[in-house]
């Protein structure tokens, strides 16, 4: 389903991850930004309570079809998903603060930082922030004289801004693409 929505889905050990940390944590509330083929969405579902709901975010409404169908076929309820289409950076400030136990972010790695910051906002104590593809950020090949893209810019800086926050815990999982997740204010 990932390839044919033109997106990459997350890999099998990057989605073992995600359904581990929800179920580690009881999660009834989960914000997911890119939404993609639903690969995650699953993960994400499997590890959630029964009662449940995901809230995905994408730009691509055949993105959040292809989810929609993919939910379906997998045996999850169409009320479990809150599909939003938009960009997230107009979105998540119009989501409650600390209202959800975890916040996954697999879009655009340039606004990792700022999805940083909403994420804190929007978790609870305790909830975890999950960023993939931590370790796929690579630099730029346009010759001796360029430097690292603007995605692996923003990865390095969502590192260090989770390192340097004392109210976080973070860990950086080499599974798949890389995973860096944070508990906050556990």
């Amino acid at each position: 389903m990932g390839r044919q929505a033109d997106t990459r889905p997350i890999s099998p050990s990057g989605g073992a991850v995600l359904r581990f940390l929800t179920a580690a944590i009881g999660a009834r509330a989960v914000v997911e930004i890119g939404t993609g083929c639903g690969s995650s969405g699953i993960w994400l579902l499997r590890g959630m309570r029964p009662d449940g709901i995901l809230t995905s975010v994408d730009v691509v409404p055949e993105y959040q079809q292809s989810a929609r169908e993919s939910f379906q076929a997998a045996g999850f309820a169409a009320n479990r998903a809150r599909l939003i289409h938009g960009r997230a950076m107009d979105v998540l400030p119009r989501l409650n603060d600390a209202a959800y136990d975890m916040v996954f972010v697999d879009a655009a790695l340039p606004e990792y930082p700022e999805y940083l910051k909403e994420s804190l906002r929007l978790l609870r104590d305790g909830g975890i922030v999950a960023f993939n593809n931590a370790l796929d950020a690579t630099p730029a090949d346009d010759g001796p004289l360029s430097g690292p893209d603007p995605g692996t810019e923003a990865m390095r800086e969502t590192g260090r801004l989770v390192r340097e926050d004392d109210g976080l815990i973070p860990l950086l999982l080499p599974i798949g693409e890389g995973m860096l997740a944070a508990i906050r204010g556990a």
